[in-house]
Order: structure tokens, then sequence, then C-alpha cells
């Protein structure tokens, strides 16, 4: 393990504590604390509703499932960023169309979703990743779909507590789907959530993922669903987090801006943070021409610098049926470089970073 890890979740006394109570309530698999979660979350989000689910992905495949998204349809993503995106618009049965991103932002392109749409029949949908944790350039997507009447779904994974033009991410399109694994801002260990401000899709989501069963719960299944049900422990675990998280996101961005400060004159590119956004990084990404060289240098100070994404998703061989071009992301994808950016990252840890870029452009 690396001296400064990529990631470092945290967890405390009161997150333990917590577990316990759930444990000695017998209530494990899903309950009152799932719905406690769910309206924190949601309402965190500034959203109307939320659906726990088991993961982020599952999260994405239930948002799908509940905007009838399917066979025969198509929607536009992006390649860059991870697989589980595009991956479960084909388990929900649809197609993924690529879009090329902002070399700026690594996040779509809005014109080039446009030129999507033009060229492909049947788009029923846009998936926006916010990635890294800067959200997407959700007013002019949120145009462009209602423009074609398509469905507008966030994939909001890397972005718990980002902000668009002062709204936070999960209330910003059809539906936004959250990851909780444990290397994200927040985590449950593992988990998931879709949020919405459409009840529609609120109960078909919740209903999806209980096996397509009906509001009360019974044995009356209205649905082909699945079990992607969330535990009463891991939501347990969320609560807690999710009191924690205004906090981690300002420990995050607190060791963004120096090391933007310190890198300022260096050689790199370092991340952009457009006026009304509001980054809650994720990711600290850097672009260098000579990733390669620069993440090895980095491994041997003992500085975890990680690469997200190495292979775009169009040019994984899960998706070699997919002719696509994206010159933007494939750039991207060969000079992208994310540094500890972590709450657990010290000031001594930041200008061991800081330093090692130094030394390596002095050699």
């Amino acid at each position: 393990m690396s001296d400064i890890p990529i990631a470092d979740p945290q967890m405390g006394e009161r997150e333990i504590e917590r577990v316990v109570e759930t444990l000695e309530s017998g209530m494990l698999a899903d309950g009152p604390e799932v719905r406690k979660f769910e309206d924190e979350f949601a309402d965190f989000c500034g959203a109307a509703y939320g659906v726990a689910t088991s993961n982020g992905t599952t999260a994405l495949h239930a948002a799908f499932e509940a905007l009838d998204i399917g066979e025969g349809d198509k929607v536009v993503t992006t390649p860059f960023s991870f697989v589980a995106s595009a991956n479960t618009v084909r388990i929900a049965g649809a197609e993924p169309v690529f879009a090329d991103i902002d070399p700026d932002t690594y996040n779509l392109d809005p014109t080039a979703v446009e030129e999507a749409i033009r060229k492909h029949d049947d788009v029923s949908a846009i998936l926006a990743v916010h990635l890294y944790g800067l959200p997407a350039e959700m007013d002019r997507l949120r145009e462009i779909a209602d423009r074609h009447g398509l469905a507008l779904v966030e994939d909001a994974a890397q972005a718990h507590g980002a902000e668009f033009q002062g709204d936070r991410v999960g209330s910003l399109g059809d539906a936004a789907c959250f990851s909780f694994y444990p290397t994200k801002n927040m985590t449950t260990g593992e988990g998931g959530i879709v949020t919405t401000n459409r009840e529609d899709v609120a109960k078909r989501a919740a209903s999806y993922v209980n096996h397509g069963r009906t509001e009360d719960g019974g044995y009356d299944h209205v649905r082909v669903g699945n079990n992607y049900r969330l535990t009463s422990m891991a939501a347990a675990i969320g609560r807690v987090q999710l009191e924690r998280l205004p906090d981690y996101n300002a420990a995050r961005r607190q060791n963004a801006a120096y090391l933007t400060d310190a890198l300022s004159e260096s050689g790199v590119v370092t991340p952009t943070e457009p006026d009304g956004y509001r980054h809650v990084y994720h990711q600290y990404t850097i672009r260098a021409d000579d990733r390669d060289e620069l993440k090895e240098f980095f491994a041997e100070r003992g500085v975890g610098a990680g690469v997200y994404y190495p292979t775009p998703i169009h040019q994984q061989p899960a998706y070699d049926d997919v002719t696509h071009a994206a010159p933007v992301t494939e750039r991207a994808a060969k000079q992208a470089l994310s540094l500890p950016v972590h709450p657990n990252v010290t000031e001594d840890d930041l200008r061991t970073i800081t330093n090692a870029i130094s030394a390596y452009e002095s050699e």
C-alpha cells in the first residue's frame, strides 16, 4: 500500500454504534432504517424521493426500469466513465450511444450530444455522468432533453453534494443515481440510491428493487423486478456518513485548493471549476502528456496516484461491436492522472505530492 493512498475510507465509533443498534433491533434486510436513510439523502439532494439500492450499478438499472427505458431504446452517454454507466444501459435492454466529452471538464459535451441525437433514431434518454465530482453541464443537457422529449438521468456516483448553479446534483434530472462504495465521498460499505422529483419514477423504482412488489410489500407482484434492496446495517452507516459528508467535502475542496495553487506554475494541467459549479473532488485529476512516467515517479515516492480511466468504454473488449470516434476522450484517457485528495490527506502529504512533481519536472 502507498504511504499516501488514493482513497482512505473513514469509519468511526458512531457508525459502529449505529450498526450494533440495528443488529440488536432485528430489522436487518430492510425496514425503518432504510426508509430514514432514503428520506434524509433525498432531502440532502433537494429531491422529493429516494429509493435505496444494493449498489450504484443497481441504482442505475432500477432508474432505467422506472423510466421504461429498454428494448429498442438508445441512451446517449459518455465513453469516459466507469464501465457500469454503459453496462446498465445494456442490462436494461437498451443501446448506449457514445458522445464525446468537453476537454476541460471531462463531462459530456452538449454539442456532441446533439450530434449523436441527430445521427441516431430511437434515442430515449441522456445519461450524464458527473465525473470526478464535477457536475455535467445540466442546463444545456436539460434543454436538449426537453426539446427532443428525452429522459435525463444523472450518474452522480462520484458527486455527492456537488452543485450546479446553486442546486445539488440528484435533483437535476428525471432520476439520479449514487454509489456508496467505500472509495466514494461517503459510504455505506456497499450501496446506492435513486433520487427523483417524480413520484411515478420513485414508485416504479421502489417496486423494481423489491421483486416488483406493490407498495404494501405483500405478495402481489405487478411487474418483473429484482432484489436490489439495501440492508438496514448499510443504511445505518449511511445515515452517520451523510452527517459527516459536508465536512468530508470541505476537506476535499481545501486539499484541492492547496494542490491547484501549488501546481499553478508546474507543467501539469489542474482541474477546472467553472462559474456556478461546486466540485466535490471525488478525484483530483490532473493532465500530463507523460502521465505514465509521472505515475511511476509518484509510486517510487509512496504517492498512490490513480488512472481513471485508462481505456474508454467504447474501446473495451465488451464493446468491440461499437464503432465510435471520441478523440477528446481518447486523449484524456492517455493524460488523466488522479492525485490523493481525500479527507485523510495531510498538509505534509500535500507537500510530498507537489514536491514530487517539482522533482520530476527538474530531472
